[in-house]
This record gives C-alpha cells, sequence and structure tokens, in this order.
C-alpha cells in the first residue's frame, strides 16, 4: 500500500473528527486500519458464509470450504488448525473463529492459491515412452540478450536448468589450441569453451529435475576436435551419460522413468544412443522406415508447413518419433515461436529463447510449472493412443473428449504497481485485465474486464466471464493486467496456468513482472468454477457460485420396476432428493443481499463496529 494513501487517509479523520495538526489518537489509528485494511469484498463473503455474523466459526468455515473451495473430507478439527495458523487475534483462536483478518490471510496463503498443489511434485505417469511427453526445451542457451549483440555467458545454462529445462541446444566451434568454443552463428559474441559449459552441466543437470537432459550438439568443428568433445563429455560426464544400444525388439522409446539421472546426446555418432539425428523426409518414408530412436529437427517454417497441411500425419508420427522444432534463423532479435502451434501437433520439444521474454516464454513457463515442474508433461491422451483420431486445426468439440465450460468472476486486484518506466505519470494506474485462453484453435480466445479509474490499490472489476474449453489437457489461461492511462496499454503483470492446474472457489493469483518475477503482495482475487458442457452438474472441480434457476435444473427421477415394495421406496425417496438438490442449490440465494450484509438497519457499515470494539477494548485497557 502506497504511503501517500496512508497518509491521506489520516488526514482526512483527523479534519473529520476536528483535529488537524494534532497526533494521532488510538481511535484515529484504528478507524484508518479498519478502512484500509478490510477488503470489502471478502467481507461480503465472510458474512454470506457466516449468517450476518462478524466471524467464521469452525462450522461456517467447513461449509466454505467443502462447498466453494471443493475441499473433500474436511473436518472441524482441520478447520480448528487453521484458525489457529491465520487468525491473529488472541480472542479468535481462543474462541476458535477466523475474524476478517484471519479470513483474509488464509484467502491470501498458499492453501487458497489458484494453483492446485498437488501439481508442485510430480504426479504425472512418468513410465510412458520418451516420445508420448512434452520437453522443455532451450534454443541457444549461451545467448543472454539477441542473436547478433548478445554475449555468451554460463549463467545462461544454469539458469535454463534451475527453470526445469531438459534439453538444452549447444552450438560447438573449432576454438584455439585444439579445444572446442561455443557461440551463436558469427556474432560478436564472447566466446565460452565448451568443456567448461559441460562442467556446468554436469553440476546443475539434476538439480531442478531428476529427469532425463537431452544435449542438442549443433556441431562445426572439424573432426579432430570433435574427438576432443567427445573425450570431454566421456570424461566429465561420466555414468550420466547414457551408452547403452537400443533395443531392437522395442518399438518405443525408453520412458522418463527408466532414463533417471540420464543425459542422451542428439549427434556425435560415436556417443549416440537414443536421440540419434535424422533427416525428415515425408510421413510417408518415416512411417516404414525411421527408426525409433531417431529424431528429426524443423525449422518454424518446415513445422507449420506440415501442421497447416498434414495436422493428423504430424500428430501420428508424434506418437512414436521425437520431433525438436526450432525458430527461424530470420528471427536475428531472437525472438520466441508460439509453441502452442506445435503442442497441438504432438511435437515434444519446442526450442525456446529462454533470454526473450514476452507471451510465448509466459507460456512455456507457465504450461511447465505442472508435474512438479520437473520438465516433462504427459501429452494429452487423444495423441498419445494408436488407435485415436485428431487433428491439430480442430475448430470444434473434439469426439470422445469431455468438453468444459469454466465459469470465472474476476473480483479484484491488489496493490497492482505503475508500468514499468512511467514514473512521469505519478502514481495514477488504471489497469484493466485480459483473460486468455491457449491451445488447440477451439479453444484460443479472450475477454477483458472494464477499466477501474485511477486505482491501482485494490481496484474491483467483480465480471463474470464463461469459456468452454474442448480439450482441457492442452489449455492453458493467461491472466494479463494492463494499464488504460498508458498510450499502447502497458504491461503491468501476468500468470500463466495450465487449465488442469486450477483450483475450484476463491482464489488468488500470483502475479509477475515482465521479466518472470513474482511482485510482492500483488495479486488478483478471482473465483472459479469448472461444470460438464452438457447437463450442467460437476466436473471433478466445482465451485456453488454457478447455480442454475429451479426450472433448468435436472432432477433424479425414477422409473417403475413392476415390484410394488421397490417401486415404493424409490417413489418416497424422489422428493427428499430434490429438496437435497434445491438445498445445495440456493444455500446463497437465501442468504441476505449484499446491501443487507454490508450495511445493518441504520445504513452504517457493518465493519464500524470492528472499530467499536478496538475502541472499547483500548478504553477497558
Amino acid at each position: 500500500m502506497k504511503a501517500s494513501r496512508i497518509e491521506l487517509k489520516f488526514k482526512e479523520l483527523q479534519k473529520s473528527k476536528g483535529r488537524n495538526g494534532e497526533d494521532i489518537t488510538n481511535e484515529i489509528f484504528t478507524e484508518a486500519y479498519c478502512e484500509l485494511c478490510t477488503r470489502p469484498e471478502i467481507f461480503f463473503l465472510l458474512v454470506q458464509f457466516s449468517s450476518n455474523k462478524e466471524y467464521l466459526d469452525c462450522k461456517d468455515l467447513m461449509l466454505f470450504a467443502e462447498v466453494e473451495q471443493g475441499m473433500e473430507g474436511v473436518t472441524e478439527e482441520m478447520c480448528a488448525e487453521i484458525v489457529n495458523k491465520y487468525e491473529p487475534s488472541r480472542e479468535g483462536k481462543e474462541r476458535g473463529y477466523l475474524s476478517i483478518d484471519g479470513f483474509t490471510h488464509y484467502l491470501l496463503s498458499s492453501e487458497c492459491h489458484i494453483f492446485d498443489p498437488q501439481q508442485k511434485r510430480v504426479c504425472q505417469d512418468m513410465t510412458q515412452p520418451l516420445s508420448h511427453y512434452y520437453i522443455n526445451s532451450s534454443h541457444n542457451a549461451s545467448i543472454l540478450e539477441d542473436h547478433f549483440w548478445g554475449s555468451s555467458d554460463i549463467s545462461s545454462y544454469v539458469r535454463a536448468l534451475k527453470m526445469g529445462c531438459r534439453s538444452l541446444e549447444l552450438v560447438v566451434w573449432d576454438g584455439p589450441d585444439n579445444e572446442p568454443i561455443i557461440y551463436v552463428g558469427h556474432s560478436v559474441s564472447s566466446q565460452v569453451a565448451f568443456c567448461k559449459v559441460i562442467d556446468v552441466i554436469n553440476q546443475y543437470a539434476f538439480e531442478a529435475s531428476e529427469y532425463p537432459l537431452i544435449l542438442s550438439l549443433v556441431t562445426y568443428c572439424s573432426v579432430r576436435q570433435q574427438k576432443v568433445m567427445a573425450q570431454h563429455m566421456k570424461k566429465i560426464l561420466g555414468d550420466k551419460l547414457y551408452l547403452d544400444p537400443p533395443d531392437m525388439e522395442e518399438n518405443y522409446l525408453p520412458s522418463p522413468e527408466k532414463l533417471k539421472r540420464k543425459i542422451l546426446l542428439k549427434e556425435l555418432s560415436d556417443l549416440v544412443s537414443l536421440c540419434k539425428s535424422v533427416q525428415f523426409k515425408d510421413f510417408e518414408v518415416s512411417k516404414r522406415y525411421q527408426k525409433y530412436w531417431e529424431i528429426c529437427s524443423y525449422n518454424e517454417v518446415d513445422a507449420n508447413r506440415f501442421a497447416n497441411e498434414y495436422p493428423e500425419d504430424f500428430v501420428s508420427y508424434n506418437k512414436r518419433f521425437l520431433s525438436r522444432v526450432y525458430p527461424s534463423l530470420m528471427r536475428i532479435d531472437a525472438s520466441n515461436i508460439n509453441p502452442q502451434d506445435f503442442w497441438k501437433c504432438g511435437c515434444q520439444m519446442v526450442a525456446m529463447n529462454y533470454q526473450t521474454h514476452g507471451l510465448m516464454m509466459d507460456l512455456n513457463i507457465g504450461w511447465f510449472r505442472q508435474n512438479g515442474n520437473c520438465g516433462y508433461v504427459l501429452r494429452p491422451a487423444i495423441m498419445r493412443e494408436e488407435v485415436s483420431y485428431f487433428s491439430a486445426n480442430a475448430k470444434d468439440s473434439l469426439p470422445g473428449v469431455s468438453a468444459q465450460l469454466l465459469h470465472m468472476k474476476i473480483i479484484s486486484g491488489q496493490n497492482l504497481p505503475k508500468p514499468k518506466g512511467s514514473g512521469a505519470k505519478g502514481d495514477v494506474v488504471e489497469p484493466y485485465i485480459y483473460v486468455e485462453i491457449h491451445g488447440i484453435p477451439a479453444d484460443c480466445t479472450e475477454q477483458r474486464t472494464k477499466t477501474a479509474t485511477q486505482n491501482g490499490d485494490n481496484p474491483i472489476f467483480d465480471e463474470t466471464f464463461e469459456f468452454q474449453i474442448n480439450l482441457p489437457e492442452l489449455a492453458a489461461l493467461r491472466f494479463v493486467v494492463l494499464d488504460d492511462d498508458y498510450i499502447g496499454d502497458e504491461f503491468i503483470a501476468q500468470y500463466t496456468i495450465p487449465f488442469e492446474c486450477l483450483q475450484p472457489g476463491y482464489r488468488h493469483v500470483p502475479l509477475q513482472s515482465l521479466t518472470g518475477e513474482f511482485l510482492a503482495n500483488t495479486t488478483l482475487f478471482v473465483h472459479i468454477a469448472i461444470t460438464n458442457r452438457r447437463g450442467g452438474g460437476k466436473a471433478n472441480k466445482w465451485g456453488l457460485s454457478v447455480r442454475k434457476g429451479r426450472k433448468a435444473r435436472e432432477y433424479t427421477s425414477t422409473r417403475t420396476t413392476g415390484i410394488k415394495v421397490i417401486d415404493e421406496v424409490f417413489r418416497a425417496a424422489t422428493q427428499p432428493l430434490r429438496e437435497a438438490t434445491d438445498l445445495r442449490e440456493n444455500v446463497q440465494v437465501t442468504l441476505p443481499t449484499s446491501s443487507s450484509i454490508l450495511f445493518n438497519s441504520s445504513n452504517r457499515p457493518l465493519y464500524r463496529s470492528r472499530i467499536d470494539n478496538f475502541t472499547q477494548n483500548d478504553h477497558a485497557s
């Protein structure tokens, strides 16, 4: 919270009480604290679930956790632990309730993060063939800036590996004194000794992930220096280097689980085992003659042509073989390709320029957050099964795939900073939010909120959107915060998350800067609900705030069996089942409206009683 806002609030309160220029009293301090720190949208939510009380007891918290947050097996003991952990007042802890401050702390905690905590560890099947996974891949990792003026630096390899990268490209040239060197093309960048790079890779290869690392060697060396390269790798990498010959009786590559803590080489024929590089001719030739351990690399132009002209063949090819797509040489500014364009075709490795920030790198980083950020993400089942049929350019729902409806409410923002480099604008920020869906063509769309005028501290948006997700396993969401008070809609922050990692209910979204750093205390407050496309009801995630009108609901119905005793039992059960459905759907509708919740009969804000309580306690002490 900006100091200027706090100072202004104290001045307003002092003036209203005729105390200009005097010391700040306990009463004024307490009132300022309550007005500045009480978030009305959270206070409204608290009173909804507490039946007009100003706190949540354990039973209220259980209802909130189960009904809104989609938690299962919630007990009063678990709720008591939440109270003890997040309630700041001694009285609240002793009496077992969450005040507005405690409830706010809880909603801001990692327990109410939008990202599913189960996905923070490896949670996918890692025993399938290597070709069944997307692999986090880097292009020209030695470059810190653009291709021409950028400098080569060992730290860029460390950064990529720590971010979960599992496929590094090394461009190697002849160097002085018979020592190979790494730099890109004929740039003016500094040179890095090949042996030093291998030493760094050996040190950090498995720090962020224990699953296999693929080194893609682009060699412009003489035969003599290629032998030196091989010697360095054997000596430095040792047992980590995978040299076992391919199993001729197999049809698929080994699994990431089987290749744990192994380094695979692409190129250098004497050392290559599972990733032998071959030239791609066409899909028919590959189907007949390509070996499962052979890999093809495509520049983005060729890969785009295959994706557009042969989408089904490309997907089918990638069920068995590894594909690597790299940026065109025309991208001298080191800009990135859109990885989704090739993930939808099943391409496992889409090489990214890690030094270039922006939308494309946001998608890559966000996508590989899932599965413990281990660098491997299992591809959708429809892209792995031999008998399945899938077109990468599908623009409608997919046969055999259950489409999901994402209901999202953007409620508010917290502590949104000024856009970087906009100091001349003063403190004014006029934020608005874009919600982007990235995936197959049928899913790609975006929606934006209205602009919150001159408010970056606690803007209220309160806007609801609905998206149909036809292939949930390949969809990603990107929240983008922009400033409307700047020519060109200046970027403030963003956050990207796979659809499968969304948690239902009321959640806070942490926001990142343009360069990927998380911004302290900067969040969006949202509500998420996910339902099946047809017939309503719940998917595996849900939220009570998505409700149907009574006429649109689907009730349990019975049909006669011809056995009188059974028919009477089920007939008697029909009405209670309908009543249970109504109760669950209407639990919020029957609560008071927002106006009656926020104000009592004297039109006095309820949170004013917090001030009274503070003041009374102060006088008592």
